[in-house]
């Protein structure tokens, strides 16, 4: 049986993200702020539905605890999970996609050393992110 992220996948970009991070939570704050299409969808990685979802893929993802970004036919990770997510934002931030110029070897490091470090340079929360009530329909718990 296909969970909620299974189901949605066709219709939506989903990103899976740390609840527990504060750069995560600004992300996904910022995305929801320059998605007017509402193209975007959010679930926490450490979510039942996220894990079940996760789980059930030919791809190990379980060393993954930053972004992740779900489409209909992929599942971008690291800097790829960022870029991609930009071609869901307003049309200014569509120029982020010039990063792609960049090497992915070296936009993943890049990626890697700050997710390394983003509990230290920007807090960890100890609960997930609670959306507001008219933002709860774009979270898939």
């Amino acid at each position: 049986m296909p969970n909620k992220i299974e189901m949605q996948r066709d219709k939506k970009v989903i990103l899976l993200f740390d609840g527990h991070c504060n750069l995560c939570n600004w992300a996904v704050q910022f995305v929801l702020q320059r998605n007017p299409k509402k193209t975007v969808q959010f679930s926490a990685l450490t979510s039942k539905t996220a894990q079940e979802f996760l789980q059930k893929q030919a791809i190990d993802y379980s060393s993954i605890d930053s972004i992740l970004l779900v489409t209909d036919t992929a599942i971008y990770t690291k800097s790829t999970a960022a870029l991609e997510l930009c071609k869901h934002l307003n049309t200014i931030w569509k120029i982020a996609l010039l990063g792609y110029l960049l090497p992915k070897v070296l936009r993943d490091f890049l990626y890697d050393r700050i997710a390394k470090n983003r509990y230290q340079w920007f807090g960890k929360q100890d609960k997930c992110l609670l959306p507001s009530p008219e933002l709860q329909s774009r979270f898939i718990d």
